[in-house]
């Protein structure tokens, strides 16, 4: 931030309306992103990168208070911008209904990542924030979705953190999360990257942002980190080549129709090599399997 753009002392600068979001996906790379955006003097850095308001069920949807609470501090009088990166929403039942009613041309930024690394990433954050938490075969079985669920269960039968937490093969059809999002928000509404031509260049991907939310560019990208990378290993079982092909085939449908609707390249996803016969699954397990004590 410029001098100038300080708030003078004691100033108040009342509160803000989060007009901008990082709809997904977990594991995907959007704490990076959305931690690199908010350097920007012109993003208002917001009390939590996820706000998790969209898939809060908790909240009269019939009539929600959004100037109470999708709100935050306006920290200096030049911020015009203030994102939720919360990468729930693309996946959560009703979410993005919920976003279209709040704000019909609201921004949408998704990172995605091969599903099947991307599944066992979430394994291991699970696991490393406590061994509570279900072993890999568990995680697959709990919730075999092989499609994206269309509701919330009852939570007076399943408790919703669960059903959060465990839903880490739902997260994964990626296609029809787009169709979903693009029959409600206009494809111009949306910018898609992809987690390795993001790491792969992050400065041009950040640039391709900042265009993308009417902002000036940063006159020197702010150097990647890696935020929230978990641990460096986690004990537990470590996956399988037969269960790698198996859930592959889960995503193989779906697959087809991410590449379609959102033109990124996937030629180098192991899921989409697997599929193709071009990578072993043992080769793939083998190497995740040094994250597994």
């Amino acid at each position: 931030m410029n001098v100038s753009d300080a708030t003078p002392p004691g100033e108040a600068l009342g509160s803000m309306p989060y007009n901008f979001a990082v709809v997904g996906v977990q594991k995907g790379g959007t704490s990076t992103l959305a931690v690199t955006l908010n350097q920007h003097r012109l993003v208002c850095q917001a009390p939590d990168k996820e706000r998790h308001y969209f898939d809060d069920e908790t909240v009269d949807w019939s009539a929600p208070d959004y100037d109470r609470d999708y709100t935050a501090p306006r920290r200096a009088g030049v911020h015009r911008l203030l994102g939720d990166a919360s990468p729930t929403y693309l996946y959560w039942p009703h979410a993005l209904e919920r976003m279209r009613a709040y704000k019909p041309d609201m921004p949408l930024v998704a990172v995605f990542r091969d599903p099947l690394e991307r599944l066992f990433s979430h394994w291991v954050m699970l696991r490393s924030r406590n061994l509570a938490w279900p072993d890999w075969p568990d995680f697959l079985t709990e919730w075999p979705h092989t499609s994206l669920p269309d509701e919330v269960p009852d939570p007076a039968v399943v408790r919703t953190m669960r059903w959060r937490h465990m839903t880490g093969l739902a997260r994964g059809f990626y296609g029809e999360q787009l169709q979903r999002g693009f029959e409600l928000f206009d494809r111009r509404q949306w910018l898609l990257i992809e987690l390795r031509a993001m790491l792969g260049d992050f400065s041009a991907t950040v640039d391709r942002t900042t265009d993308f939310l009417d902002l000036p560019r940063f006159e020197q990208v702010p150097p990647l980190q890696n935020w929230h990378a978990g641990a460096e290993q986690v004990p537990g079982t470590a996956p399988t080549g037969d269960d790698l092909a198996r859930v592959a085939e889960i995503y193989a449908k779906d697959l087809a129709l991410f590449e379609e609707l959102s033109g990124i390249d996937t030629s180098a996803w192991p899921t989409r090599l697997i599929l193709d016969g071009q990578l072993d699954p043992g080769e793939l397990a083998a190497r995740l399997a040094r994250k597994v004590r």
